[in-house]
């Protein structure tokens, strides 16, 4: 499966970039003013991401509280993102695909990214988020690459795998962030692959 790979399609969030500053900050402006411990919310928030919720966006709501800013100012690349990145671009073509605010390319280029990555697909410019098949469509045909040429690597079995199995794109589960919590409950979840880190991601590919 993997010899016939032509592009490699990445999620930003918690599969690129590290978000634990940015929940963590989420959660401190959430809870400010009330009597709700970060230690009961967090333990809440883990609860729904082990039944492949949007744990965050869960806790908030069972809380009641409003959704705060999102501060993309604390997220950074995961330590092992640029080498990564550089080794596949040797063989591969790179793409991205994310649900993301507007400013995505010039955030990867922040991250020291950009250079290795042929195309970004970013919700906030498409008018399309994930998981609708729609956005890895506009990826693939913008790419001039078939499905079964393609592999996506993304944290969300919702937003990532799922579409890419309906659509015979490689899948690929890399366990960051919390979705890592989770777990594939159907065959439909199932990823082709999973791999803990970038790092192992690489070697998967043999580079």
């Amino acid at each position: 499966m993997l010899k016939k790979i032509e592009w490699i399609f990445f999620d930003v969030g918690s599969t690129l970039s590290d978000e634990s500053e940015a929940y963590a900050h989420r959660i401190r402006d959430a809870i400010s003013g009330t009597e709700i411990p970060y230690q009961e919310f967090w333990d809440k928030m883990i609860e729904f991401y082990k039944q492949n919720k949007k744990g965050d966006l869960e806790t908030l709501q069972y809380y009641g509280l409003a959704a705060p800013k999102w501060h993309s100012e604390d997220e950074k690349p995961y330590p092992d993102a640029k080498k990564c990145l550089k080794r596949l671009k040797n063989r591969f073509k790179i793409g991205i695909i994310a649900n993301q605010p507007l400013g995505t390319k010039n955030r990867l280029q922040v991250f020291g990214l950009s250079e290795y990555i042929d195309l970004v697909i970013a919700s906030a410019e498409e008018g399309i988020s994930k998981p609708d098949l729609r956005i890895f469509e506009i990826a693939l045909e913008r790419a001039g690459c078939k499905p079964e040429n393609a592999a996506m690597v993304g944290d969300r079995l919702e937003n990532d795998i799922i579409p890419s199995n309906v659509l015979g794109i490689t899948s690929i589960w890399i366990k960051q962030g919390f979705s890592r919590y989770g777990a594939p409950k159907t065959d439909i979840e199932q990823p082709d692959y999973t791999v803990n880190t970038l790092t192992e991601l690489c070697e998967l590919f043999g580079q």
